[in-house]
């Protein structure tokens, strides 16, 4: 009988026995992102929210960073804070030009979008380098966005920011078109001084609507992300107070999206006193409740009966070695450190799956802070945990 409830219980958490978690013998503090360019070296770039990227080669961190700009990236450190040095993304062509770019706020509060190069050191980018595309003054310390992606289908750079922070996006940033905040931007670096609008970008050539927002209506994409093989884009949003939610929508249909905040936050009016039109919106996939006590947790404290407090966005995994991990999205939850993961047909969510992983290396610490989600360029999946420790999926 014990065993019988034993199988009933991993069944529904989707333990799996096929893959397990890999943590790294490294520890890079208020980590963000990791990240891998294409040029075959195999080496792993980890951001660090502090105003820093370091390399992970073999196993181990080089004890020189690729890149300090710390001494003009605003990192607070109050716990949560939501500025610092917080998204990378490798040229396609990095292999060739060197070329990187990075999101940060600087001392002045700004967001920067900045391209950097590598210096004739491959583990050394030139930070004289600097050449800034897209300044943005923040009005608030939070909802930053901060995340950059190319396009796997259209080598376009896009560009997340949040609704410019406080509570409840009291300037209605998201739902206007004159601004960048709560957007995700698309522009081509390879053209233009510093870049070009493409040609197809939805608010081209219209008046009172800036030209690089490709999408709207969003109040914090920490985490967006590609699938390598259909181009969808899926954006982990996190939410106000009440629900975290993720959208999934092809990359062609997302041309001029509105998802819906302040109006709506996940599937839920955001004031229902207030109008309430949710025609044209596109609503997320998923969502989940937003009920963790985020300050218990940072104490210490167990709240192992909550859901979250904050969505981190993942990939679809893509990879070789865990073929029943093939077409799955995975994601979490910053403050609980919890892995989900579903599938998607005919638009609709399917085989909801609350990862129950192990890690195969005889560690008792599991990713706790959740930063985010990274993919190497096989397109095995990684995990990066704030306090410092990256895990990857293995079979």
């Amino acid at each position: 009988m014990r065993l019988i409830i034993s199988l009933i219980f991993l069944s529904c958490f989707g333990f799996s026995e096929s893959y397990s978690l890999q943590k790294t013998k490294t520890k890079i503090s208020k980590s963000l992102f990791i990240a891998q360019p294409n040029d075959q070296s195999k080496r792993l770039f980890v951001v660090s929210q502090k105003g820093t990227i370091h390399i992970i080669q073999n196993g181990k961190t080089l004890r020189e960073p690729f890149l300090d700009i710390s001494h003009h990236v605003h990192s607070s450190k109050l716990p949560g804070s939501e500025e610092g040095l917080l998204g990378l993304a490798f040229h396609p062509g990095y292999k060739e030009n060197g070329f990187f770019y990075v999101n940060y706020v600087n001392k002045n509060d700004s967001s920067i979008v900045a391209r950097f190069q590598v210096s004739s050191n491959p583990n050394s980018a030139d930070p004289s380098s600097e050449l800034i595309l897209l300044s943005l003054a923040q009005p608030f310390g939070n909802h930053n966005g901060g995340h950059l992606s190319f396009g796997p289908n259209d080598g376009f750079l896009y560009i997340g920011f949040g609704d410019g922070g406080k509570f409840g996006d009291p300037f209605n940033h998201a739902q206007q078109l004159n601004n960048w905040f709560g957007k995700i931007l698309r522009i081509d670096v390879n053209s233009g001084n510093p870049y070009n609008i493409p040609k197809d970008n939805p608010f081209i050539n219209t008046k009172n609507m800036l030209p690089e927002i490709w999408c709207y209506g969003l109040r914090n994409p920490w985490r967006f992300s590609f699938d390598q093989h259909s181009g969808d884009l899926l954006i982990g949003d996190v939410g106000q107070n009440l629900w975290e939610e993720i959208n999934w929508i092809s990359h062609p249909e997302s041309r001029g999206t509105n998802f819906g905040w302040k109006i709506m936050e996940g599937n839920h009016c955001y004031s229902p006193e207030e109008n309430c039109n949710k025609e044209d919106l596109v609503l997320p996939i998923y969502e989940y409740p937003n009920n963790a006590n985020y300050m218990k947790i940072l104490m210490g404290f167990d709240d192992n009966a909550a859901t979250g407090c904050s969505v981190t966005g993942g990939y679809v995994y893509r990879g070789k070695s865990i073929p029943e991990l093939f077409g799955r999205y995975i994601f979490g939850d910053y403050c609980t450190g919890r892995i989900w993961s579903f599938k998607k047909e005919n638009n609709q969510m399917v085989d909801f799956r609350n990862e129950q992983l192990i890690l195969n290396n005889n560690s008792s610490s599991m990713p706790k802070f959740i930063s985010s989600f990274g993919e190497d360029q096989q397109r095995e999946l990684y995990i990066v945990d704030y306090i410092g420790a990256i895990y990857k999926f293995v079979p």
